[in-house]
């Protein structure tokens, strides 16, 4: 029995001639209701076409919270790709929603326990100093509310370790509790994503060609996490700013070639008035 089968008998959804992403929708426009944000649905679920000549067609959707699924089958048109992409991310909302999917004191007890490694005690995690005690605080700050909340925000914290910016925070001798109280409530914009790029072209600069790896690595990675149907936007943002340093670069590289090409035409201008 699949996993989509059994969230349908659990919350009675007939299985025939099911349309997912309507489904989809209302389930989140119903959401947002009861959050008192009612008709924000339609702009806050996002989906997005991979670029491709041609099949298999990838669809990504993006939730109101910002956490984003992928279509899990091989799809040969760009609507069954919208369609698997919206299945996925139906079923995922729909377990969420499962009180065994709140983080509880038992849940926090049990993360706490395999975070903790022969280096890390789990009497460090009273400790808000060291990293299982940050790990704790944010855990604790996120009671009661969903685990799929908690994951999107710590994707914030995963790209902030994954890009060294948490590196560079505790050089700078910031504490953890004041990278936590800022990121927590910060959400990715087009300004963190810039910046992240910006730190890859000076690595590129550096060390040439580790752009180029670093994005083969997150491609693979992106393509690994679809297919295994889970929550991928970690995944999906790391692709998207490397190819964003990886444009930039193309754009310095066509922005020098277009000044080589006027200089070497100013000097062949010289050099015929000079003749003449």
């Amino acid at each position: 029995m699949s996993v989509f089968s059994v969230v349908s008998r659990h919350f009675d959804i007939p299985m025939y001639a099911v349309n997912v992403v309507a489904m989809l929708h209302n389930f989140w426009e119903e959401k947002q209701k009861s959050q008192l944000n009612a008709g924000l649905t339609e702009s806050l679920l996002l989906y997005e076409s991979a670029a491709s000549l041609g099949p298999p067609y990838v669809c990504y959707v993006t939730l109101p919270g910002g956490s984003c699924f992928g279509n899990f089958k091989v799809c040969d048109t760009q609507a069954e790709a919208r369609r698997d992409a919206a299945r996925v991310a139906l079923m995922n909302s729909l377990v969420n929603e499962l009180p065994g999917r709140r983080i509880n004191p038992q849940f926090i007890t049990q993360s706490l326990q395999q975070a903790a490694s022969e280096s890390v005690t789990i009497e460090d995690a009273y400790d808000s100093s060291t990293s299982i005690g940050a790990y704790c605080l944010l855990l604790h700050s996120y009671m009661g509310r969903t685990m799929l909340e908690f994951q999107e925000m710590m994707t914030v914290f995963q790209l902030l370790h994954w890009n060294g910016t948490l590196k560079d925070l505790r050089e700078r001798q910031c504490s953890r509790q004041s990278v936590i109280a800022y990121y927590s409530h910060r959400r990715l914009d087009e300004y963190m994503r810039s910046s992240m790029a910006l730190d890859w072209l000076g690595r590129e600069q550096r060390s040439p060609g580790c752009l180029g790896e670093e994005l083969q690595v997150a491609q693979r990675e992106l393509v690994l996490a679809r297919r295994r149907g889970i929550e991928l936007r970690f995944q999906k943002e790391k692709t998207e700013i490397l190819s964003l340093a990886l444009s930039q670069i193309a754009h310095i590289l066509f922005i020098l070639l277009f000044i080589n090409n006027a200089l070497t035409l100013l000097t062949l201008f010289h050099c015929y008035s000079t003749r003449t």
